[in-house]
């Protein structure tokens, strides 16, 4: 089992988007931000650029919203999947994500969102800052990345 996970560091990213045309041309075979499976947010013009992507949470609330059973963990990656032949396209899973990492490619009908690219995740390797990252799970200092969390959430308010 893989056990590594897309990290983003938003004192490093520039908001160039680099990471979005990177991901829609090797999922979609185009360079169209709107189907990417990771997004720059930039918060109220104020310089502050967060990326966006899927957590692989371990019980995703997508998961648990599917009424077809159509997104699952996928073992050998450990990664959340889409099995496309269940999805009908509710769009619950959209609803029920806490990250709005989630998308909804309307010409095709169907959901979007991350799946690491097969282990070797495009975004970061088209990140030219560094923001982004596929580290394995034991570097991660989990109470830094808390508080870290913490601090930008007390920023993001002070910024609405």
């Amino acid at each position: 089992m893989l056990t590594k996970v897309l990290v983003s560091d938003p004192k490093k990213c520039t908001g160039c988007k680099l990471c979005e045309l990177a991901c829609s041309l090797r999922h979609e075979g185009e360079c169209n931000p709107d189907l990417s499976r990771i997004r720059i947010i930039d918060w109220n013009n104020q310089g502050i650029y967060l990326p966006v992507s899927c957590q692989q949470c371990e019980d995703g609330s997508c998961m648990a919203a599917c009424p077809k059973d159509a997104i699952y963990r996928d073992d050998k990656l450990d990664r959340v999947m889409v099995d496309y032949d269940r999805c009908i396209s509710c769009k619950m899973c959209i609803s029920a994500c806490p990250f709005g990492a989630i998308r909804f490619d309307e010409n095709r009908g169907k959901i979007i969102r991350c799946d690491l690219c097969d282990g070797d995740p495009q975004c970061v390797r088209f990140c030219d800052t560094k923001a982004l990252a596929f580290v394995d799970t034991s570097l991660i200092c989990y109470p830094r990345v808390r508080e870290s969390a913490r601090r930008f959430t007390g920023v993001m308010q002070r910024c609405a």
